[in-house]
This record gives C-alpha cells, sequence and structure tokens, in this order.
C-alpha cells in the first residue's frame, strides 16, 4: 500500500507544472526556444568587441518636440530617449525574435509559459548609482497599465499579476497559458525607478530627464531644436556579453529641423554627420554635392532582411464614405504607382502588396493548405467579415503600363464599382450617396508626399470625388491621429519577424475607439479579431506563419489602405569619419550601438568639413 500510495504522488506531481523553484535560470528567451547564443556568449556576432569608445555621432531630422517623457500620449517625445533607460531582457538584430540578460541576469518559465520570473541582477544600478529593484519593476508596470500610453495596456492586457518575490526577482503571473510571445513582451518593459516619480506627474510631459539606467545620460536640452545625450562613463552593464562592442560614442545629438528641403544641404554643410535617405529621387539625383563625389561622404545601399511592413494611404473607416469598402476598393485604382515610381523614384521601389512585406509572413498566390483550412473555418463562423474572394484569388494590387495613360483602364473599373454601390454623380459633379458627398482631406506632416498625392487627386477629380492635400506640423499631426481626426493619412505599420500581442493595438475592435491606439484604421471585424487571438496563441512557427497569411488576406480584401511601396535596403550617407562591424546584422542598421568614431578618418577630414561650410 505504502508502495502504491508513493507512485500515487509521484503521478500526481508529474502531472502538476513545475514549481517556480524547480525551473532552471535561464540567460535567454526565444519564441520558440531557438536561441543562437549559449549562455556562455562573449559578444554579439555583428558588433567589433575592440571598437574604439570616443568621439560623437550628430544625427537630425524634422520636426520639434516638446517632452522628455515618451512613455505618455501627451507631448511630443524627444528622438533617442531609449538610449537612456534599459529593459528586463534586450534583443538582437541577427535573430526573428530572442532576447538576452540585461537588467535581469536569468529568468524562470514554466514549459506552458502561465509564467515568468526575471532575476536582476545585484550590480544594475540608476544613473544616480541607486539599485534597481523588483519594486521598480513592478511600479513601472503598474504605473504603464494605469497611466502610460494606451499602447501599454493592450500590449500587456494579458498580464494578471505582477508581483516582487524579494529585492532582486519579480514573477508576472498571466491570465491564461500558451502566449508564448508574452515572456519576451515582458522582457521588453523599460525599467523606470520609482523614487524617481515621488514629486511628478506620471500624465503630465516632463521637460526635465527621466531617471534611467541605459547607456547615455541626457546632457543638454535645446526645447524643441536639439537634444545631446553623454555616455555613462561608468555604465554598470558595459561588460555584459549583449553590450560588448556597442554604445561607444561619447556623445549622441539629434538636431530637429522644421523644413524637410534643408535638411540634405545640412548635411553637405557638415551640420550632422549621418542621413538615411527615404525619398527615391533625392538618393539618385541630388547626391551630386562634392563633398559625395570626393568620398568624403559615403554614399552606400546596405543590403537588409527587415520585413517591411506595410507603408501605405490608410482609410479612416470611422468616416461614413470610408465604411463602404466599395469606396475604399475603387479609390485603389485612382493611384498609379507605376507612373509615380517611374517619375518621382527613378523605379527604386517595389509596390508593397503585403502588411507583413520582404519575409515568409505574406500572404502569396491563391490560399491553400492550412492558410485556406484557417480562412474557411473563420467564413462558417463570420461570413460578413471575410471577403469570398480571400478564400480563392491572389490579391493584387491594380497595375498600370506606367506611361500615365493607363490609369484610363483602371479609373473606368472604379467608376463601375462606385455606380454599382449606388454613388451618383451629383448637379455639382460630385458623387454622393445617400446624401453624402465624397469630399475628404489628404493629411500629411511632411511636404515630401505631395509629388505622389497631388496626380492621385487629379485621377479622383475625373471620378467626381473631391479631395485635397493638408500639410501640418508634427504635433498637429500627432494630436490628430491620436484623436483619429483624419480622413486619408500616410503610415506605416512596422512588422516583426514574430507578430504577437502588437497586432491587438493594429486591428482589434477594443481599439477602435482608444484614442492613442494604433489601430487608426478603425477596424471592427470579428475575424480580424478571432486571427489576432490564434497568432498570440500559434504553437509553432509553422502556425504562426499560416495563421499571419490568413490575417493578412482578411485585411487586404477588406482594402483598409491603398499599398505604396518599399525597398529592401538601408540608404545611408555619411561623412567617412566612423568605422563600422565587418558584419552587418540581418534585422537592423545599428549606426547608434555599433559604429565607433575613427579619429584617424576625422582628421583627415576637419579641413574638408570647414570648406564645405564655407561654400
Amino acid at each position: 500500500m505504502c508502495r502504491a500510495l508513493l507512485m500515487s504522488a509521484v503521478l500526481i506531481s508529474l502531472s502538476l507544472p513545475a514549481l517556480a523553484g524547480d525551473l532552471p535560470k535561464l540567460h535567454g528567451l526565444s519564441m520558440y526556444g531557438d536561441l543562437k547564443y549559449p549562455a556562455n556568449f562573449a559578444h554579439l556576432d555583428y558588433v567589433n568587441p575592440e571598437a574604439p569608445k570616443g568621439g560623437t555621432i550628430r544625427f537630425a531630422g524634422q520636426g520639434t518636440f516638446d517632452s522628455l517623457h515618451p512613455y505618455i500620449i501627451k507631448g511630443v517625445a524627444a528622438p533617442g530617449l531609449s538610449l537612456t533607460v534599459q529593459t528586463l531582457l534586450s534583443g538582437t538584430d541577427d535573430e526573428a525574435f530572442s532576447e538576452y540578460g540585461q537588467l535581469a541576469q536569468s529568468a524562470e518559465m514554466p514549459e506552458d509559459r502561465s509564467f515568468v520570473i526575471f532575476n536582476i541582477n545585484p550590480a544594475a544600478r540608476f544613473h544616480d548609482g541607486k539599485p534597481v529593484l523588483a519594486s521598480d519593476v513592478m511600479w513601472t508596470f503598474n504605473t504603464l497599465i494605469e497611466k502610460g500610453h494606451p499602447f501599454f495596456r493592450a500590449y500587456y492586457a494579458d498580464v494578471a499579476e505582477v508581483k516582487a518575490e524579494g529585492k532582486h526577482r519579480v514573477k508576472f503571473t498571466f491570465k491564461a497559458a500558451g502566449n508564448r510571445e508574452l515572456p519576451l513582451i515582458m522582457g521588453q518593459l523599460p525599467v523606470l525607478a520609482e523614487h524617481d516619480w515621488k514629486n511628478r506627474d506620471f500624465t503630465a510631459t516632463q521637460q526635465e530627464a527621466i531617471l534611467g539606467s541605459g547607456p547615455y545620460k541626457i546632457a543638454k536640452v535645446d526645447a524643441g531644436r536639439r537634444i545631446e545625450y553623454a555616455r555613462v562613463k561608468d555604465w554598470w552593464a558595459a561588460d555584459l556579453p549583449i553590450n560588448k562592442g556597442r554604445y561607444n560614442f561619447d556623445t549622441i545629438t539629434y538636431d530637429l529641423f522644421r523644413d524637410q528641403a534643408v535638411l540634405l544641404q545640412a548635411l553637405f554643410a557638415g551640420e550632422y554627420d549621418v542621413r538615411e535617405e527615404n525619398i527615391a529621387k533625392a538618393w539618385t539625383g541630388e547626391y551630386t554635392h562634392p563633398a559625395v563625389t570626393s568620398g568624403k561622404i559615403k554614399k552606400e545601399e546596405i543590403t537588409h532582411n527587415i520585413s517591411t511592413g506595410m507603408q501605405a494611404f490608410i482609410f479612416n473607416t470611422r468616416r461614413p464614405f470610408f465604411a463602404d469598402a466599395a469606396v475604399r476598393e475603387a479609390l485603389q485604382y485612382a493611384f498609379d504607382y507605376e507612373w509615380s515610381n517611374k517619375q518621382f523614384a527613378s523605379g527604386a521601389y517595389k509596390r508593397t502588396a503585403s502588411y507583413f512585406e520582404n519575409s515568409e509572413l505574406a500572404a502569396r498566390g491563391v490560399p491553400e493548405g492550412r492558410v485556406l483550412e484557417i480562412l474557411q473555418e473563420l467564413a462558417k463562423k463570420h461570413p460578413d467579415a471575410v471577403p469570398a474572394r480571400a478564400l480563392s484569388e491572389a490579391y493584387q494590387n491594380p497595375v498600370t503600363d506606367g506611361s500615365g495613360r493607363g490609369v484610363r483602364a483602371n479609373l473606368a473599373k472604379a467608376k463601375k464599382i462606385l455606380e454599382e454601390a449606388g454613388w451618383k454623380l451629383g448637379d455639382d459633379g460630385v458623387l454622393a450617396k445617400d446624401g453624402v458627398a465624397l469630399k475628404f482631406e489628404i493629411l500629411s506632416n511632411s511636404d515630401a508626399f505631395e509629388r505622389w498625392v497631388q496626380p492621385m487627386i487629379g485621377n479622383l477629380k475625373k471620378l467626381g470625388i473631391v479631395a485635397n492635400l493638408r500639410v501640418v506640423d508634427t504635433a498637429q499631426y500627432q494630436n490628430r491621429m491620436d484623436s483619429f481626426d483624419y480622413d486619408i493619412t500616410v503610415s506605416t505599420f512596422s512588422q516583426s519577424l514574430s507578430p504577437g500581442n502588437e497586432q491587438r493595438d493594429f486591428w482589434h475592435s477594443e481599439k477602435a475607439a482608444v484614442n492613442g491606439s494604433r489601430n487608426l484604421i478603425g477596424i471592427k471585424n470579428p475575424a480580424v479579431d478571432a486571427l489576432i487571438d490564434m497568432i498570440v496563441n500559434a504553437p509553432d512557427r509553422a502556425e504562426l506563419v499560416a495563421r499571419t497569411q490568413a490575417l493578412d488576406r482578411v485585411l487586404l480584401w477588406h482594402f483598409y489602405v491603398i499599398p505604396q511601396w518599399h525597398i529592401g535596403a538601408h540608404r545611408v550617407a555619411y561623412w567617412n569619419k566612423f568605422g563600422r562591424p565587418e558584419t552587418t546584422a540581418k534585422y537592423g542598421l545599428g549606426i547608434a550601438d555599433t559604429w565607433w568614431f575613427d579619429a584617424q578618418k576625422a582628421a583627415q577630414l576637419s579641413t574638408g568639413i570647414t570648406e564645405e561650410k564655407g561654400k
């Protein structure tokens, strides 16, 4: 009998989830357990561990800022603030989704991923020298949920509880098991110092620096125009494997310009050091300055394997006319991409045809296999939410011959779609239905898109649609995006190679009415909601890919956006005074954290830069 009871006890213990004390201490986490770097790794493969420290790198951009607080919906935060904080774990740029010890020296997690425990490095320190504690982690999480940007409530929605189990041990318990991504999401938590906020209002914009523990501190601020970061010379985490060979510049600065047109000339004049060019026409035709032709400024295209996501003209479906899918489909035909790409980008771009472009997650061809099964199951449950064409056709953007005349045939198709949907020309020559006229505004915060937009506005006019372009400053644009006060705008939905919980903020019905969410389109679709839950709980990589491709098809066939373009390379111009690792990461460029200042090259350039400024 004793032997039988003992065996029963063993069997019962085997059937229960492992207790926290029985779990191994992991040096890193990955989506499906495929970590690239072992526990004893010395440094990342795409860094130079012997890179010298010193010097300055200067970045520039368009816009302004009015806050040093990036964690709330109010204000426009200064660029580069992430340099001042640390997360529990840190991701890499050569793996799809893996994280290694940063503030946390190890993690513990059961097989069902129903919770995760982080063991904070006892050496971890904030910039004021005080230790980073489990209580800081707990306070940060609760504060972000209660008072932070609405994004955090969506991103951390499946966390049931956070609890400090000692000074250096914190446990996140989840509402359900099986969410493989959630432990990694908690590893991304930026940890703030509770004592720094004793006399501060977390919900208010901040003009005083937030206390962090990262590789840099804010050194100087010229409100709205310039911010300077200084490297923390005695940074506690400098020799961790994840940081070795990184954060090499003594000083990093960001200068902001109101006018996009002056940015390139400021580079040529030596006012800043490096520029990622996002305008193809400028890249092919405007880098003719002597500083470039002489080699003082290097101009390179560096290929990458980054998922480019979706950049597009996006519809606000909260507007009555854009709630009509026929209108959204018809407007696809007014954008003559082939002609525009030839005229404005010298043919440099590729047309985007997926929300997960440039990755295996993108839907291609006619659906089949597991993807088709998923779509068929959803169509039975939500017949009005899954377009019939998503089950039987390959999605394709409208195409022209690029001559500028080919768009006529496409406009004829658009006209037919609109007529069949009940839109008729009024006496004023404008399409209308049920008393609603097709008149709208295309909102932007950059005049760089004007040449792409104006031809489309002309095509819309031929259909009896009145549209105009309005360009506003960065602060006004951000406020209007946060409150969904727009008709059409240009936006980008960036995607990782392991989509998950962030999809809720992009597309879920619950976020359509939450100001500040990334559901800018206002999507309320039960099939999309179901697919998001399926993606979050995907048991393996193959199923994640199939479920993501199914989501891609549903989104595409609802015509929520007019897809624009992408390119599979970084276009970078920089003054030739920097060193770069021999290996470039597949999924990142890493200028600020893997490049370094080359004093010898800089000395050779110093006279040349002075000469360029005088021209």
